[in-house]
């Protein structure tokens, strides 16, 4: 309210600024606002069973369900040519195989990625994990110590390893390292194993 006073004071004592402003206009209200009724329920919307992006599709026609009725009633074996028969008919271009070599798949699956598994079984294993098992409670002071010697921790990160239990300590280290660093976990009053 001080602010519309000041205004008006200013426009009162300076005419030629009324002319280029124009009067002050000033609503305390929204016109097109009506307050919600507090005693109305609020409305309840039927959903779908599932989300289609596109919207209602019409029912497919006559000779659509036909043709579904007549694949459905092929053998498995005929089923299967359709794909590469209609992708001929169509002249859709062949897919090419696309290279996984580098990435991680997680669990692999198909007769490649078998054959793939099978020979990474062959090769021997040549970065370990070292994984802390458990501690004596007693020597877990000495635990902590041997801990921060090998990872470059401090204190409170390597405490909050230990007391993790069972976690790994180190990761992709040779088998040599691994031994020592298990050797020296053992002697603090540990046990770790290399996986």
């Amino acid at each position: 309210m001080k602010f519309i006073a000041l205004a008006r004071s200013v426009c009162a004592h300076h005419p030629a600024l009324r002319e280029i402003t124009g009067p002050l206009q000033v609503r305390y209200f929204q016109h097109d606002f009506v307050p919600r009724d507090p005693k109305t329920k609020p409305k309840k919307y039927k959903y779908p069973l599932y989300y289609d992006p596109y919207g209602p599709r019409p029912p497919p026609s006559e000779k659509i369900i036909e043709i579904a009725e007549r694949i459905a009633a092929l053998p498995p074996e005929e089923r299967s040519q359709i794909g590469s028969a209609l992708g001929y008919k169509l002249k859709h271009p062949k897919l090419q195989p696309i290279s996984t070599e580098g990435m991680d798949l997680g669990s692999q699956r198909g007769e490649a990625a078998a054959g793939a598994a099978k020979v990474e079984e062959k090769k021997e294993k040549t970065a370990f994990d070292v994984k802390l098992e458990k501690f004596d409670a007693a020597a877990k002071i000495k635990v902590i110590k041997e801990v921060r010697a090998f990872t470059n921790l401090g204190l409170k990160e390597a405490k909050d390893l230990v007391e993790k239990v069972p976690c790994v300590l180190k990761q992709g280290v040779t088998k040599d390292e691994a031994n020592g660093i298990i050797e020296k976990i053992k002697a603090a009053g540990g046990v770790a194993v290399m996986e």
